[in-house]
């Protein structure tokens, strides 16, 4: 394919060599001539082990060239992709200049291009979600004007290249995602990436924007919580490298999926109780852990916000399915679920509560002083059935989902249904008054 990559820094640079290199014509864009200048004399603008080598190859082959303008970069290309720098603002927030500006440019190649061509879009740089959709399409589509109808088409796709490593990430990424509503642009993206090994998946525009923010986040806790971890436990004399090797091994629990899908808060008889010893134990021994002492605030968050948006509504009476920490248990020990229970109670909601495991008269131990403590009328507020809890209920949350449940929710569905678990099918989630927890 003939290329255009806007912005040689480090990942237009790397992702301009090493499309090169796989046999496309491309030409990298950049207004900073120093950088033109290095790269078209066969030099890499950034330090990359490996990018030299490369860069000096495709030059000398003349598959890849540079340029500072704008109108020769673009003339005759089939997919622009941007590279542009998106830096933080004082404030934090990001700033899309550059961004809007090749935005702009592109729009003005559209327009006098005057629909020949079909041209595809390829947002790379780091952007917060809508930013494609709100502002960069539309004004390309603005700059470009009515004649361009459907010659061109705008997707995100987001890179996962880390600094030292970007041309093997290049071509070993952990995946390849194409955020895309258009059918044409998509399959031109498949073709850049094709003989990568990664597995390619196509969503929506927004979850692709976002998906990077969510990496790298997720990547700087983990760095926070090993030296959290490690701090701590230096002062017990315990070797943290030797714990993480360990924590490593656990790919079901530790290293996986599990506890990643957005829903409500933990609870249980193990991690508050341990997250609690932890955070003990580093006050005896004078250590500050500000990223895992957040952990409860977060989590004690999350039941608030529920119980405002559940008070917003106006509802007075409420259904609340789910009692346990968790499901298929009858385990109430710091149940969040029960936490949220009392809260609105207090507000004065009139709550019905139907859990299809939990039995008072079968709690025993600590089980049953902890909910003698918490909720002593458990027993008046329990329904014996799904459809029993939903009569007169203006509103439910949903804590626990079995085929009960969700029949009694599609045959009688309340004004306001909370959805905590995720998993009620696309019937319920369609109705007018659904949100879902955290999504």
């Amino acid at each position: 394919m003939r290329i255009a990559v806007l912005g040689i820094g480090y990942v237009g640079t790397v992702t301009a060599a090493c499309l090169a290199d796989a046999g496309h014509a491309v030409v990298g864009i950049d207004p900073d001539r120093t950088k033109v200048r290095a790269l078209a004399s066969g030099t890499s603008p950034v330090v990359e082990p490996e990018l030299d080598v490369i860069v000096r190859r495709v030059v000398h082959q003349g598959t890849l060239r540079a340029t500072s303008d704008v109108v020769t970069g673009l003339q005759g290309a089939q997919v622009a992709i941007v590279c542009v720098g998106t830096p933080s603002r004082p404030n934090g927030r990001v700033d899309v200049q550059q961004v809007e500006r090749a935005a702009v440019e592109l729009g003005e190649h559209i327009a006098r291009s005057d629909g020949v061509g079909h041209l595809t879009i390829v947002v790379r740089s780091t952007v917060p979600p809508g930013t494609v959709e709100d502002v960069f399409l539309p004004r390309v589509a603005a700059v470009a004007g009515p004649a361009a109808g459907e010659s061109f088409a705008v997707c995100m796709c987001p890179e996962f290249l880390r600094e030292g490593s970007g041309v093997a990430d290049f071509h070993n990424p952990p995946f390849t995602v194409i955020g895309s509503t258009d059918d044409r642009a998509t399959e031109a993206v498949r073709g850049l990436f094709e003989d990568l090994p990664a597995k390619c998946i196509v969503t929506d525009v927004r979850s692709a924007e976002a998906l990077k923010y969510a990496c790298n986040s997720f990547h700087a806790l983990k760095i926070g919580f090993a030296n959290e971890l490690g701090r701590l436990l230096r002062t017990l004399d315990v070797d943290s490298r030797t714990v993480m090797e360990l924590f490593v091994e656990d790919t079901r629990l530790n290293i996986a999926p599990a506890y990643l899908q957005p829903g409500f808060a933990f609870g249980g008889s193990c991690l508050p109780k341990d997250l609690r010893a932890v955070l003990s134990l580093a006050r005896a021994n004078d250590v500050d852990l500000p990223m895992l002492s957040g952990l409860l605030s977060t989590n004690e968050l999350t039941i608030r916000s529920l119980v405002n948006e559940v008070l917003a509504t106006g509802a007075r009476r409420i259904a609340l399915f789910g009692l346990s920490f968790k499901a298929e248990t009858d385990d109430l020990r710091e149940s969040p679920y029960v936490e949220l229970a009392e809260t609105l109670i207090g507000k004065g909601i009139d709550l019905t509560i139907y859990d299809p495991v939990v039995r008072p008269e079968l709690l025993v131990g600590a089980n049953r002083r902890f909910v003698n403590e918490r909720l002593p009328h458990l027993q008046r507020l329990l329904a014996d059935s799904a459809a029993e809890a939903l009569l007169g209920a203006a509103g439910v949350v949903v804590g626990v989902s079995t085929p009960e449940i969700r029949d009694a929710l599609t045959t009688d569905p309340p004004a306001h249904v909370f959805d905590l678990v995720g998993t009620l099918g696309a019937d319920i989630e369609a109705l007018p008054g659904y949100r879902g927890g955290s999504w």
